[in-house]
């Protein structure tokens, strides 16, 4: 059994929601290196490198799965952004019968005043049983501003777990888009820390379960400089016998006066076997600040769905169209058509 994805701050344990405890995942001892991963950068002046990094992080998973890609990982990059202009980079990872299993670290540097949207995409084919273990961490320098989307489509054979670190200077700015979609386990941690004057870190995630997925999703938000934004924006749904944990956590620390933090995880549930879990913080050392949090989880209202049945669709097709109302909001910031498409298809198909 595995413990991991501890809180910051512990709460009361009949909540059992501190960690997660895990067992009998099959995890692989050796690592050849993954060759399957396809990079496209739209601008020369940007650099994508084949480097070790620093693998230190404040939270994340935990021991076990910070040492596993310390020690073993099959794949580093190191992304330095150099444009000004908004341009696109894409690390594409797609998984194959000799390329199961992926321990990657990348490192991305935004430099002062730089600008870039870096997709970074898992995929993997329906009957392969997959494994993914990964630390991406991000360094936004001052007056930078960087869009990532994290898309998450491996099969839910496959299990997936990643720690994301962000660090941002003053004037910064870094939203986070993450579609998390895939693994039988799907553990994630996400921490910013929010260094700088009038930095802006945004986080928008969407995840869906079907059959017996698991998600714990552990998302936390410091801020330590003055006028400084954290919004955490999370719209899920299960199906079937799938269950979610959600522990988010925004931290105001000394430092960051008339600063404002948000987060919002609502769930909708498709079955009565769905099982969801939310544990939203606020903690506050500092005065002059505004924080907000809340959750909310519940069944496809009746009402609704018979008015949208009463307009010609059947019972599976109304419930598609109202999940992806729920998460319309979150796909249109992703300003990429055929990514955007992409995704949208693999929401319908895990809907069916």
């Amino acid at each position: 059994m595995i413990k991991l994805n501890e809180t910051p701050v512990r709460t009361a344990r009949n909540f059992n929601i501190n960690n997660i405890k895990l067992e009998n995942i099959e995890i692989p001892e050796k690592f050849e290196f993954f060759q399957n991963a396809n990079i496209f950068i739209e601008s020369p002046k940007d650099e994508v490198s084949l480097c070790q990094n620093d693998t230190n992080l404040t939270y994340g998973l935990g021991e076990f799965f910070t040492n596993q890609v310390k020690e073993k990982a099959n794949h580093f990059l190191t992304v330095n952004v150099n444009s000004k202009m908004k341009k696109l980079i894409m690390i594409d990872f797609e998984f194959d019968k000799n390329n199961l299993n992926l321990v990657e670290n990348i490192l991305i540097n935004a430099k002062e005043g730089t600008k870039s949207t870096i997709v970074i995409k898992y995929k993997a084919e329906e009957n392969l049983k997959c494994f993914h273990n990964g630390i991406i961490k991000v360094k936004a320098e001052k007056n930078s501003e960087i869009n990532i989307v994290f898309a998450n489509l491996l099969n839910i054979e496959s299990n997936n777990f990643i720690s994301i670190e962000n660090e941002l200077l003053d004037n910064a700015k870094v939203q986070w888009t993450i579609i998390d979609l895939g693994g039988k386990n799907s553990i994630s941690n996400y921490y910013s820390n929010v260094l700088g004057k009038s930095a802006n870190n945004e986080l928008n995630a969407i995840y869906l379960g079907k059959e017996n997925q698991i998600f714990d999703l552990n998302y936390i938000g410091e801020l330590r400089g003055e006028k400084s934004n954290v919004n955490f924006e999370v719209q899920g749904a299960l199906k079937d016998s799938s269950r979610k944990h959600f522990k988010g956590t925004i931290d105001f620390k000394r430092g960051s006066k008339k600063s404002k933090g948000n987060e919002n995880e609502a769930c909708m549930l498709l079955s009565n076997k769905a099982r969801s879990l939310s544990l939203p913080m606020l903690l506050c050392s500092e005065e002059d600040v505004e924080g907000n949090h809340s959750t909310s989880s519940g069944k496809v209202g009746d009402k609704e769905l018979f008015y949208i049945m009463s307009r010609g669709f059947d019972e599976k097709a109304a419930m598609k169209l109202m999940v992806r109302a729920k998460f319309n909001k979150i796909l249109e910031t992703i300003q990429i058509p055929e990514l955007k498409n992409e995704i949208l298809y693999e929401i319908d198909k895990r809907l069916d």
